[in-house]
């Protein structure tokens, strides 16, 4: 609507307006000064209301949904505790200009927290290097991360922090718990060495063992007579002296039989060395009755005969300076036909001296072969002897005298006594090591083994022990040092199935005990997930301890028998209380009852 105004009120309204229109002006220069003044203050009160309210909604809480960790619970492997995070920012909610540093904690429940290794996160507007996630769809990541394991890790639980900042603003983004404890089974291979034993080394001793006396008689060409010459030899005397030793001494020595053999040389025609060799069979074994008969002793007597001895020709070959001899057995193998071999051989001779002065008269022959063996100490006798004379036993004997004994207190006696009767013999000092070791007294055993050494730096079985030692220790870098110095040392099958164990290689470990039946074979199995053959190792272990059962306990809980699981238990606890503290917190048993 529009206000009509009387003419007659213009005037006065211009008069009005012009007295006053200094002061009007004024006035609304002020007014709208002030008004600017306030308008200027509440834009930037309500900037500040907009910032404050937009760093502290950015970036809000994660929540363990946002994370996958595997494994769940973690698990150690080769002393680590080596866990994968997926993670996911969830979209709209890594703002352009903001960064954001993951940080995993291990948190154990006595206060320590180790931390892992950080990843950086960027937004789209952020100039730098980390993995840029998007604002509008968010982002995936994988952080790979590893704890050296310490036994307080068993009880503890991953979290992952931030240090995220929006712009230069940092911002408070809480922590997060995205997996619970740690399952340590394969530590166990450090209680598992005391079962399976530091390395014996062996004692050679052999009851019985089997012995040879050879002596031959030389014949002239095509001739099978037994020359006076022949028996002066000095194999013909010690022939002959053996069997006279071996009827002396019956209760040490016993004949098994006496083997003669007549050989001609290959040159000639095959019949006439068939004969001959016949021949000199004959003349040989006529010696031997008669030796028997002055002596009389009763034994077998095999005779048998070669017509051609062309093995023992190759063989003096072989082993002779002839210049030519690679070319001479060479052209005789070629031969297979006997007659055009013999011709060979007949030129040969002529042609080479050496073959006609030098093998083929040794090859014109007869061997005695006297078959017996040596009967040492009875077990008993072993024993007694032990008892009235320690000194006059063997090494070899007085070190088996150790192995009749289940009794280890008596065991170190033994090797004690044998260290101090042959102290340049590695073994016995070796053995008390052992011994020591599998008590738990690791430092005593640690100074016999050194002991050892000085005797003989090489001892694959003290080498063999110190990588023990270091694997108890913790110590892998420096046990797998040790170890590749044992090579033939005694059980040393048992020490690298524990090495690698210790190195994560469970297969492996499984390969190098699978004839083993022992505690650490036992775990082995369990780490490589074959249940049957774990449960067959451990219900095999010849004598049992607390781990065993300890082993038998956690198998049967991952098999799904808690109940069985539980006997085992009760068994590993009363066999060694200390175990409980362990148990309390070993989540492979967390639905077993203990």
């Amino acid at each position: 609507m529009v206000e009509l105004v009387d003419t007659r009120d213009l005037k006065s309204l211009d008069q009005e307006w012009s007295c006053g229109f200094e002061s009007r002006s004024r006035h609304l220069l002020n007014s709208k000064n002030i008004m600017r003044k306030y308008l200027i203050l509440f834009v930037s009160a309500m900037g500040v209301v907009a910032m404050t309210t937009s760093c502290s909604s950015k970036l809000g809480a994660l929540s363990a949904d946002n994370f996958n960790v595997v494994p769940n619970p973690m698990e150690t492997e080769a002393g680590q505790v080596p866990v994968t995070i997926h993670g996911k920012f969830p979209e709209k909610y890594l703002k352009k200009n903001a960064v954001v540093n993951v940080i995993p904690e291990l948190r154990c429940a006595n206060g320590d927290v180790f931390q892992g290794q950080a990843a950086a996160f960027q937004g789209e507007k952020v100039m730098g290097n980390n993995q840029t996630i998007s604002y509008r769809v968010g982002g995936n990541y994988t952080m790979k991360n590893s704890f050296g394991y310490m036994p307080q890790m068993q009880k503890s639980d991953l979290y992952l922090t931030f240090d995220a900042k929006v712009g230069k603003k940092q911002v408070n983004v809480p922590a997060v718990k995205v997996a619970e404890g740690v399952i340590a089974t394969s530590e166990l291979y450090k209680q598992c060495l005391m079962n399976t034993g530091a390395c014996i080394a062996p004692d050679d001793y052999q009851r019985i063992n089997a012995q040879k006396q050879e002596a031959q008689i030389k014949f002239l060409v095509n001739q099978a007579n037994l020359r006076k010459s022949e028996l002066k030899s000095n194999s013909i005397k010690d022939f002959v002296a053996m069997l006279q030793k071996i009827n002396r001494e019956r209760e040490t020595l016993n004949i098994k039989d006496i083997e003669v053999l007549g050989y001609a040389s290959p040159e000639g025609a095959y019949s006439f060395n068939d004969r001959l060799a016949n021949k000199r069979q004959n003349t040989a074994e006529q010696y031997v009755n008669e030796q028997l008969k002055k002596t009389k002793m009763n034994a077998d007597v095999n005779a048998r005969y070669t017509a051609e001895d062309w093995d023992g020709f190759q063989r003096l070959v072989e082993a002779s300076n002839i210049q030519d001899k690679d070319v001479i057995l060479r052209v005789l193998s070629m031969y297979k036909d006997p007659a055009e071999r013999e011709q060979q051989i007949r030129n040969m001779s002529e042609g080479f001296r050496e073959l006609a002065d030098g093998i083929l008269p040794e090859l014109r022959r007869s061997r005695m072969i006297i078959n017996y063996e040596t009967i040492g100490r009875s077990d008993e006798q072993i024993q007694d002897q032990y008892v009235a004379d320690a000194s006059q036993l063997s090494a070899n004997e007085i070190l088996y005298a150790a192995t009749l004994t289940d009794d280890n207190a008596k065991k170190e006696e033994i090797y004690r006594r044998a260290a101090q009767l042959y102290p340049n013999d590695y073994r016995a000092a070796n053995n008390i090591a052992a011994i020591l070791f599998n008590e738990g007294k690791v430092d005593d055993a640690a100074e016999y083994i050194n002991k050892t050494l000085n005797v003989n730096s090489n001892a694959p079985e003290a080498n063999a022990n110190l990588g023990l030692i270091s694997l108890l220790k913790g110590d892998v870098a420096t046990a797998e040092n040790y170890i590749a110095k044992a090579t033939g040392a005694n059980d040393l099958n048992n020490v690298l199935g524990a090495l690698n164990i210790a190195k994560g290689n469970y297969a492996e470990a499984c390969k190098n005990m699978e004839n083993s039946f022992s505690n650490t074979a036992g775990l082995a199995e369990i780490l490589n997930k074959n249940y049957a053959t774990a449960d067959v190792i451990l219900a095999g272990v010849k004598n049992k301890d607390a781990i065993t059962s300890y082993l038998q306990a956690i198998l049967c809980a991952r098999q799904g028998n808690p109940d069985r699981a539980a006997n085992y238990l009760r068994t590993a606890l009363q066999l060694d209380p200390s175990l409980a503290a362990y148990a309390a917190n070993d989540l492979e048993l967390r639905n077993v009852s203990k």
